[in-house]
Formats: C-alpha cells, structure tokens, sequence
C-alpha cells in the first residue's frame, strides 16, 4: 500500500506531479512539477498566492505580465553541480512558461501577505551554496529562497544533493511547533530525483508519539509530504539522490529540533 504521504509520478505527460494544500490536508505549501517540450507553453495565475519558478532542467522563457525573461536555465541534470534559475513571482499575476529547450519545472507556492512585493529573477550566482554533515552524512545544498532572503512572504525553497550511500535530513528533526526560537512550524514537501533514474530511496516520517510514522521507498519525481514530525532520507549504495524541499508556514523562519534519541551524533569526538 502507498503511504498517504507519498505523491507518486505521472511517468510521462505535461504534469509530473501535483501537491496542493488541499491534497495535502494541510494550509501552506504548494508544489507542482511540469515538463515542457521545446516550444511547449504551460500559464501559471498565481491568484492568492506567491511563487517560485525553479528551471530544474533545460531552458524556458519566464513571462510574467507581459515582461519576458528570457532563455532562463542551464542545467541538463539536477545532479550537475551548479545552481538553477529561479523567478519569484507574487501574488495576483499570470505567469507565462515556454520550453527554450526540453525542461523541467519545478512550481513552488505559498500563501502571501500584505506586503507590496515584486517580481525577481533569483540570479544563480547569488546563491548561496554549502556543505552539511560530514562522512557519510554529507550533502551538498544550494539556498534557493532561504528564510534570510526578504524576497518572500512565507515561501522557503532549497535543493539537497545526497551522495549514493549516504543520509540526508540526519539526524533526524522536525520543525512542526510555532515556538521560536527553539522550533518553528514549517509544512514541507520532497521532490525526489534519484541518478541513475531508475534508482530509489527511502523516507522515514515518524512523530514523537509515533501517531506518524510512515517509511516512504521514492522513485524518480515522487513528492513526500511532511505535515510534522521527522523526516530523514537514506540513499543506497549507487545511486545519488537529489531532492528540492518547499517549506512554509504562519512565519517565515527555520528552526528545527532534533529528535533526541540521534542528538548524539552530533557531539564532538572525544579528544576534540
């Protein structure tokens, strides 16, 4: 039985994958992902609601209320090691995507404010890239919309490469209580991408009580919903993993918990 956490892609088809707040039982994050076609156009309204526009892979020309930034995008591969292109796009306009080249677009959305905000092509080179963990708990990360870029009402979005073998979102924690600066509340949602394609990896989402607990075998383009709780990735042996993470929630800042029980890991070795 698939989890009721556990968004699986359509294998072929403009839409790849859609997680609404409505499917989702939850208020905040929205994802969806599209593949277009050079030549290919898919109009995104943004309504009530803000937007990111993550060029995954390809090139598209990103029109938003009659202005074109154009030929946006340079990767073949999520697992190319350089940032994508990315267009913040407010609430209350009408967003036009046409395929440059073959593409994959990742649609980030989140409830807004009442904040005057504009429209901001998310320039690669300004984004800020780092390294997490260490052995095999490292991966690599590329601050897309970090909670410390004022861009956004509530919408943070980031991208996570997991070498094959190695664990992710570990040791395990949650940002499921509004209680900052200990936790804050966040919805998020996994878009995984696994190298070679038909690999796969887990994800555990499990809650102190265990009222959750939920492990998740992902395939190529499936989305994980995390409502609360912990939520950690393990990649097997010969196969990368890569995912994009969309977070939100009543305030846009990140703090999580760690679960007590893996906390240790994180002490320095004896003798340091």
């Amino acid at each position: 039985m698939v989890s009721p956490l556990l968004a699986k892609a359509a294998p072929s088809g403009r839409e790849i994958v859609n997680v609404t707040p409505e499917r989702a039982g939850w208020t905040h994050v929205g994802f969806r992902a599209v593949r277009l076609e050079a030549g290919a156009i898919e109009i995104v309204a943004t309504g009530a609601r803000e937007l990111c526009v993550v060029v995954l892979t390809g090139s598209v020309d990103v029109t938003v209320d009659g202005t074109t930034y154009a030929n946006l995008g340079t990767r073949d591969s999520v697992f190319d090691e350089k940032s994508p292109a990315a267009v913040y796009v407010p609430a209350g306009m009408t967003v036009t995507l046409r395929g440059v080249r073959n593409a994959e677009v990742g649609l980030c959305t989140a409830p807004t404010d009442s904040q005057e905000r504009t429209v901001r092509v998310i320039d690669p080179a300004t984004m800020r890239r780092s390294v997490r963990g260490k052995g095999t708990n490292t991966r690599y990360v590329c601050d897309i919309l970090p909670h410390d870029d004022p861009t956004a009402a509530h919408l943070l979005v980031v991208e996570v490469m997991t070498p094959a073998s190695h664990s992710s979102s570990y040791p395990p924690h949650k940002h499921d209580v509004e209680q900052p600066p200990v936790e804050t509340l966040l919805e998020e949602t996994y878009y995984h991408r696994l190298n070679p394609p038909q690999g796969f990896a887990f994800q555990r989402v499990y809650t102190d009580d265990r009222s959750i607990d939920e492990a998740c075998a992902v395939e190529n383009h499936d989305v994980v919903m995390v409502p609360k709780g912990y939520h950690p990735v393990v990649a097997p042996h010969g196969y990368d993993s890569y995912y994009l993470n969309v977070m939100a929630g009543p305030n846009r800042f990140w703090v999580f918990k760690n679960d007590p029980a893996h906390e240790w890991m994180l002490a320095p070795a004896a003798g340091t």
